[in-house]
């Protein structure tokens, strides 16, 4: 004989398709801080322990340490011309 499902953990499962929404929008990048910042701002009322306890147990994973794009060299500086004919090396001050 299988129990019915109380009334908290149908809450977790209505959470947990939130949480999946707010981790697929993030592009996987959002833990739990975020994504409990994230239902906050939706109306939701559950704590971030409750968040990350969800996640844990269904192996949400946040992508930590994505690369950034790092853009290296370009054009070389040059040297304005001396327009202004100032003399950097007097003879005498």
């Amino acid at each position: 004989m299988k129990k019915p499902l109380s009334d908290r953990s149908i809450k977790d499962l209505r959470l947990l398709e939130r949480i999946r929404e707010c981790h697929i929008a993030s592009g996987g990048t959002y833990g739990s801080p975020w994504i409990h910042r994230d239902l906050r701002d939706e109306g939701e009322s559950c704590s971030v322990h409750r968040v990350a306890k969800i996640i844990r147990n269904n192996k949400i994973k946040a992508q930590i340490g994505y690369k950034r794009r790092h853009i290296q060299g370009g054009k070389v500086g040059k040297i304005a011309d001396n327009i202004l004919k100032r003399q950097f090396n007097p003879d005498a001050p």
